[in-house]
């Protein structure tokens, strides 16, 4: 079953919804509750985030940098990161190559 256009349970307090990947590009709208975090993980793909609400602090090879709606963050492909959601807060990503380990056609 496609997961493409749905939203989905990722981690507690934080829901995201796939959209139609490109060939080398894919989307994430991804929310927060307050407190709620996207756990510290790694992967091959470069990815910017784009903050469309709140206020989120990411930490990217243990270096703390927050963001609020309007900014972006730059993840280098391989950087060990994760988030956490100062407020209630939404984030839109953008990873290439597509993370086919998320998609599900």
């Amino acid at each position: 079953m496609s997961n493409i256009g749905k939203w989905e349970d990722a981690e507690p307090g934080v829901i995201r919804k796939i959209m139609e990947p490109g060939a080398s590009l894919l989307l994430m709208e991804v929310h927060f509750e307050e407190g709620a975090e996207g756990y510290e993980h790694s992967h091959p793909h470069e990815q910017m985030s784009y903050c469309l609400k709140g206020k989120v602090e990411f930490t990217i090879e243990g270096e703390k940098t927050v963001i609020t709606a309007g900014e972006t963050i730059v993840i280098p492909g391989g950087a060990r990161h994760g988030a956490k959601a100062l407020e209630p807060s939404a984030l839109l990503d953008c990873f290439t190559p597509v993370r086919e380990d998320l998609v599900r056609r």
